[in-house]
């Protein structure tokens, strides 16, 4: 009898003293979401922070109007594409990836290619209210995108290497055309009220850069389904 009561307090002790030890093992340590980024993630990070960093300089162009604040919105994108470019080269050169790694990049996109380059119209000139319907349907196509890809690409036909062997619909980095072409009308003095094509008049309370349809045709051949794009 008294051996059973040594064993039973023997297990409950036991119970007592490795109980919190597991409990404590089993819990995340502090940044552990960031301490396991491959340096792919990191270099994922830095495409976003250059489409927030160009969202900025917009921002700031309109408090300040000052040019240099419209080009640096401009300059960082460019680098954006750079980390962009990067990180598919890094993980497949360490051999590591993740699902955090692949939705950091659609997100980390989203901003650089999607939500800077509409910021980017609208600084320009482009701020009558169907001007920012266009350039937010514009926005919602880089989302709808890149949300297709990320549910399809397993799907997807790949080569020896792993690499898909088209985009369906342009791929949102393809946005860089449109800032490359408003950098040119902005170096020509051909911004705010000198747009081309300057302002149509729909009716007494709709009005509308044509400029802006640019926007609209971008968006509009990302989220097509029957353009393949060869990927290089």
């Amino acid at each position: 009898m008294t051996g059973n009561k040594l064993s039973k307090r023997r297990e409950t002790s036991t119970e007592k003293s490795t109980s919190p030890t597991t409990q404590k093992d089993s819990r995340p340590g502090h940044f552990s979401m960031v301490r396991n980024f491959y340096i792919a993630d990191v270099i994922t990070l830095m495409n976003g922070v250059c489409g927030i960093m160009s969202v900025f300089g917009s921002m700031r162009y309109l408090l300040s109007s000052d040019i240099s604040d419209l080009y640096s919105a401009m300059y960082f994108m460019p680098f954006g594409l750079f980390f962009d470019f990067m990180d598919g080269r890094v993980a497949r050169w360490r051999n590591n990836s993740s699902l955090v790694g692949q939705e950091l990049d659609s997100l980390a996109d989203l901003i650089s290619f999607g939500v800077a380059p509409a910021s980017l119209g609208f600084a320009v000139g482009m701020r009558t209210y169907l001007d920012t319907v266009i350039l937010t349907y514009f926005v919602c196509c880089g989302i709808a995108r890149l949300a297709r890809f990320n549910a399809t690409v397993a799907l997807q036909p790949k080569d020896d290497n792993g690499k898909i062997s088209y985009f369906e619909g342009t791929p949102i980095p393809t946005s860089l055309s449109l800032v490359a072409l408003l950098a040119y009308f902005v170096m020509n003095n051909q911004y705010l009220d000198t747009l081309p094509g300057q302002i149509i008049q729909l009716s007494p309370t709709w009005e509308l850069h044509p400029l802006v349809l640019i926007y609209a045709l971008s968006g509009t051949l990302m989220v097509s389904k029957t353009l393949r794009i060869p990927k290089p």
